[in-house]
């Protein structure tokens, strides 16, 4: 049995976010019989990890971990002792070659005694370094220091850099060359069914009623409100364009200090089409919102391969995308990109608005072509059991996507 440990995600069953999301996919989709996975979770991430230790969910091991609020410093404490408790559990249940996937890089000052431990158990140590932590602009100045200081002893001393976009393995092995970097790249998934609803169920209805808006008459923006996700950029933008339509921002700006700073910069609750609508929690609902908007704009440009871009690369049927290395790595030519500079995104929102309904179906086609190639959970699924299997313990067949009907 290959023992893998999961460290990073605030566990499962997921309740928010693409690690969580990822692991959940991972555990839920498990093709290898010869796989055990034991996954950290938060003590305050669901009521089952409130109420239990260790208990049983998808097949894994999940076990809870107590750790104080303490601000930015709580993940670092919490990866710490959910690598103890793994470590600890692999002695006690003589674990043949264990793998501890570590997700973000957010121990890398610790890293090195806890990987001299790893070793002498004949284990291995994995690290997914996801995005650009350290240029995101919501952390203050020592806060960003630290990450990039600690991706650096993550990436040191690391058995394997397992990166969800090419541009991040490009970027491991361009940055850290001096630690001769093992990397590999396996993509972040996303789901390809349509949404279950339709336009005449109650949810769909209602929600429509009340945020005044129609159905492919509205761009969308999903995502967290952070600087750092371009919202100032798009909005402002828009607000320049010529379209009719609405831009619809589904996120959540609560007690939100940023959210006050971009109404005094760009002055959009003059402007009609800007609406904020909240969050949406119901999936089937905010697949059908996606699958129904005349098109997505994406401004985030720190991370690697994101999980909102694939979501609307599968649903949503023109994509409009910040232009960096992790958006054009996906979707490639299938999108339009734009700069920040003044006038770009609101000429290619006027370019959206003539698209003809045959140049949306092409787009479209294209589009899910790439995330049926190459991002179903099924295929990322069986690129994650080949890796961890790759010692021989155990092998599984070719991936053979399934045949869509």
């Amino acid at each position: 049995m290959q023992h893998i440990y999961i460290i990073g995600s605030k566990g499962i069953p997921a309740r928010y976010g693409g690690y969580e999301t990822f692991v959940e996919k991972l555990t839920a989709g498990q093709q290898s019989s010869d796989i055990k996975y034991h996954v950290a979770s938060r003590r305050d991430n669901t009521e089952l990890s409130k109420n239990n230790d260790v208990f049983e969910y998808n097949g894994a091991e999940i076990f809870s971990i107590d750790v104080p609020n303490i601000g930015p410093a709580q993940a670092i404490a919490y990866d710490i002792k959910a690598l103890k408790w793994s470590i600890q559990n692999a002695k006690e249940i003589k674990a043949e070659a264990p793998i501890f996937y570590i997700l973000a890089a957010r121990v890398g000052p610790f890293i090195g005694k806890y990987v001299k431990q790893i070793h002498a158990l004949n284990g291995t140590y994995y690290i997914n370094p996801d995005g650009h932590e350290w240029k995101r602009a919501k952390w203050p100045l020592p806060v960003r220091k630290y990450w990039k200081i600690s991706e650096r002893g993550m990436i040191k001393h690391a058995d394997l850099v397992v990166c969800d976009n090419r541009k991040i393995e490009e970027y491991i092995q361009s940055d850290y060359g001096v630690y001769q970097p093992n990397t590999t790249f396996i993509a972040y998934g996303t789901d390809t069914t349509p949404s279950s609803l339709n336009k005449n169920d109650s949810t769909v209805e209602n929600w429509f009623r009340e945020k005044n808006i129609q159905e492919n008459n509205y761009y969308l923006i999903v995502g967290r409100f952070v600087p750092e996700n371009n919202y100032e950029t798009m909005i402002h933008e828009f607000m320049n364009s010529d379209s009719k339509k609405d831009l619809v921002i589904i996120t959540n700006v609560e007690k939100n200090k940023f959210y006050q700073k971009l109404l005094q910069s760009t002055g959009f609750d003059k402007d009609k089409r800007i609406k904020f609508v909240g969050t949406v929690y119901d999936q089937p609902l905010l697949h059908y919102i996606r699958e129904n908007a005349f098109a997505y704009i994406h401004g985030h440009e720190v991370g690697g391969t994101n999980p909102s871009l694939l979501e609307s690369l599968s649903s949503t049927q023109l994509n409009l995308l910040v232009d960096v290395g992790f958006n054009r790595d996906v979707a490639h030519d299938a999108a339009i990109y734009w700069t920040k500079e003044n006038g770009q995104l609101a000429n290619g929102i006027n370019r959206a608005d003539q698209y003809s309904v045959n140049q949306l179906a092409e787009n479209e086609q294209k589009a899910k072509k790439i995330i049926f190639n190459e991002y179903t959970w099924e295929k990322i699924i069986n690129l994650y059991e080949r890796q961890f299997l790759k010692n021989g313990i155990s092998s599984i067949g070719e991936f053979k996507p399934t045949t869509k009907s």
